[in-house]
């Protein structure tokens, strides 16, 4: 196939790329980095797009983040690339804190703090919301009987906390990008706009000086041109010259040999 990899992944090395990739996180770092630096928009636009992919990390809506990020981004008519980019905040390295702090504030706020969880979560955790949902789904159309009561569960005991601890710690953490971003896109931009001004100055003055040496070179061709042409009068004014004095000489000769 011509998408398949050469060398194949055994699932722990996968499994691993995935927490650590080959190239680091710096590098991913860095393209965001520079990718946010080089957005075409005003520095609050920007951080508006950052402000709204962090808080959307503290989310539970895993697997919508994009979409999420890039709402709240368009209802803050902030920069929704730069949300997109943001949402980068949650990660596998990050990801464990931010649920765990989001989880426990929301457990805490809502009083749920040494509840016990319900036996009908801790059954089918290994079944997973999602193939719960399907199964659900596909229930409207067979004999099986459709089971809400472990998406209700899921929903009282880790969706609905998670929702909730994560608002707090998702605005701390947008609110301090936000104000970060801003001096640093601020001061970037306007040193990219200085080099741009500096090459566009540089290039104007190398068409400057190739349009001043190529009207040098013209002025010296025509400097040339009238120098031969001076020369070429002068040969002529000698050889006019040359044929008068030739001409006043016949004359005198002519005038020697009449008889008076």
């Amino acid at each position: 196939m011509v998408f398949k990899r050469r060398d194949k992944r055994s699932n722990l090395v996968a499994l691993r790329d995935f927490f650590w990739p080959k190239t680091g996180w710096k590098r991913a770092y860095l393209y965001v980095k520079h990718r946010l630096q080089r957005l075409p928009d005003p520095p609050h636009r920007i951080a508006r797009g950052i402000f709204a992919g962090v808080f959307t990390s503290f989310t539970p809506f895993f697997g919508l983040h994009f979409f999420v990020a890039a709402f709240i981004s368009f209802i803050l008519r902030g920069n929704v690339i730069a949300a997109l980019l943001a949402t980068f905040f949650g990660n596998p390295l990050t990801f464990p804190f931010i649920g765990l702090s989001s989880l426990k504030l929301g457990q805490y706020l809502l009083g749920l703090m040494g509840r016990d969880v319900p036996v009908a979560v801790v059954g089918q955790q290994d079944v997973g919301v999602g193939a719960t949902l399907w199964r659900n789904f596909l229930a409207m159309f067979n004999d099986q009987d459709a089971n809400w009561g472990f998406l209700w569960d899921f929903y009282n005991t880790f969706f609905l906390p998670y929702l909730v601890g994560g608002i707090l710690p998702g605005l701390i953490a947008g609110i301090i990008c936000y104000y970060i971003t801003v001096p640093v896109i601020d001061l970037y931009q306007k040193r990219r706009k200085g080099r741009l001004r500096q090459k566009f100055e540089e290039i104007r003055a190398q068409k400057a000086a190739k349009a001043a040496e190529g009207a040098a070179v013209q002025a010296a061709e025509k400097a040339e041109q009238a120098r031969l042409n001076w020369q070429d009068a002068q040969e002529v004014a000698m050889e006019a010259a040359e044929k008068a004095v030739e001409a006043r000489q016949e004359a005198e000769k002519k005038t020697t040999e009449t008889p008076g």
